[in-house]
């Protein structure tokens, strides 16, 4: 059993207090297990298949797993399905965002990707470097050591000018965590990527398959999206072209 195993079987065991979520990790372990042996064997389809029915099992219970996510990618990117490979490690790294394995990789599909695709903005990774829980935490700590130093100035004045460069400074950080972890927020909630998942995807003119051809989009293009309609989606490709794409050939990501 390798670390990543061990680790998302820990993981899952740790979280379950009550008898109906125990069922749940128990049943997530072996199939996990299981897709790990399919894969081992060169069964990309099947593995693949079992770690989404697995992922789609979390999610309904309100969990997630970055290294579901990882095999997952890395099964799809074996069966050449670039567009499915870069959505999941894209959904890896909103659970863990430094974990270089999940970057490298994400990064080598993008290489293959063809044509036009639109990336994250240098200030858009340097703010992903935290997640929103870990940005949250950071933000919450700073405000209370501010508040911490502040109390403290009060009932022991002398101690004062000592504690003067350590408010400002534990101020400060509240102020920029903040600061971030509200472009964070704001990114997160209100901004949408799209992934290709079709490898002749055609975006068109309108939210209809009778509209008009605009342009080709290729598997694993990651486009913004602007709106949506009934199933169909609007993107924008790297030349600011827009054009819509029916769902079925897309996965949506949070942020951008």
């Amino acid at each position: 059993m390798n670390a990543r195993t061990f680790i998302l079987i820990l993981s899952l065991a740790a979280g379950t207090l009550f008898g109906s979520v125990n069922r749940v990790a128990a049943d997530t372990a072996a199939e996990f297990s299981a897709a790990n042996e399919l894969y081992a064997k060169g069964k990309f389809t099947e593995a693949a298949e079992a770690w989404a029915k697995t992922i789609q099992e979390l999610h309904s219970a309100g969990q997630a797993s970055a290294t579901l996510y990882f095999n997952y990618g890395n099964a799809e990117f074996k069966l050449g399905h670039l567009g499915r490979a870069i959505a999941a490690y894209r959904h890896a790294t909103l659970l863990t965002p430094r974990d270089s394995e999940v970057l490298g990789n994400l990064e080598f599909a993008r290489n293959q990707v063809q044509g036009a695709t639109v990336r994250s903005s240098r200030w858009q990774n340097w703010a992903g470097v935290l997640t929103l829980n870990e940005g949250a935490i950071l933000t919450a700590v700073a405000l209370w050591l501010t508040f911490g130093l502040l109390a403290l100035k009060q009932f022991r004045p002398a101690l004062a000018p000592a504690l003067r460069g350590s408010t400002r400074a534990a101020a400060g950080i509240t102020v920029l965590a903040g600061a971030v972890l509200a472009a964070q927020a704001a990114d997160h909630f209100t901004r949408a990527t799209a992934v290709v998942t079709d490898s002749n995807a055609m975006a068109r003119s309108g939210p209809f398959d009778d509209a008009q051809n605009v342009f080709a989009v290729h598997d694993g293009a990651e486009l913004p999206v602007l709106d949506r309609h009934d199933d169909w989606v609007q993107v924008a490709d790297a030349t600011g072209k827009t054009g819509w794409l029916p769902g079925k050939q897309l996965e949506l990501l949070p942020g951008s």
